[in-house]
């Protein structure tokens, strides 16, 4: 590899291991082979490289992921019943994937300081909802209209975001994908107040 890719590399096991906040220049280049003046040269600046990076250990994530998520475990299953095993293979994935999604969260805590970075979120987002939606759908990104992308996208996004903040507070306490299945419906249906069927007055 040349420097560009040792650098990206580099920043990639930095993200990991030390976080967005406490990564230095100097820890890249350690991690990396390069120098420093290679940073600026290739990305512009320390930043830029890091925005760089984890674009692209979230693409390396979704590319791992869509196979294990997406494996429904028998496609002749109710719908609810292979949406619950998606979303039970999520929530698992959160722990498989620990130091990405720790550093996913510190990320996240910059947008609202750093502009630059905010506006890369932005203009992936988009791309982020099609791929939600082919993700819980198991089929190929291809499949998924713009509508569905718009609809289906933002919701499945928003579930899944959900989901990963209750597993990161308490991962004991984090829901199973039968109880947001019947959430959903029972939020749906209007009956979210209602007492169970068979449970005691």
């Amino acid at each position: 590899m040349g420097h560009r890719e040792d650098l990206l590399e580099g920043a990639k096991r930095c993200l990991l291991d030390k976080g967005w906040t406490r990564t230095t220049a100097r820890d890249i280049v350690a991690a990396s082979g390069a120098n420093l003046a290679s940073i600026g040269y290739h990305y512009g600046s320390k930043e830029s490289l890091m925005m760089e990076a984890f674009l692209q250990l979230t693409v390396e994530w979704a590319e791992g992921a869509a196979p294990f998520i997406g494996a429904a475990p028998d496609p002749d299953a109710p719908r609810e019943e292979r949406l619950a095993a998606t979303l039970d293979r999520v929530i698992s994935g959160f722990a498989r994937d620990r130091q990405f999604w720790s550093a996913q969260l510190e990320v996240l805590g910059q947008l609202v300081k750093n502009p630059e970075l905010r506006e890369r979120f932005a203009a992936v987002q988009p791309d982020g909802r099609e791929g939600m939606v082919a993700l819980f759908e198991g089929v190929d990104d291809s499949m998924v209209g713009p509508e569905a992308t718009r609809t289906a996208g933002a919701f499945y996004h928003a579930l899944f975001i959900g989901l990963w903040m209750q597993w990161l507070i308490d991962p004991a306490a984090a829901p199973t994908g039968k109880e947001i299945v019947e959430g959903a419906r029972r939020a749906l249906a209007g009956t979210v107040l209602n007492a169970p069927e068979g449970a005691a007055g």
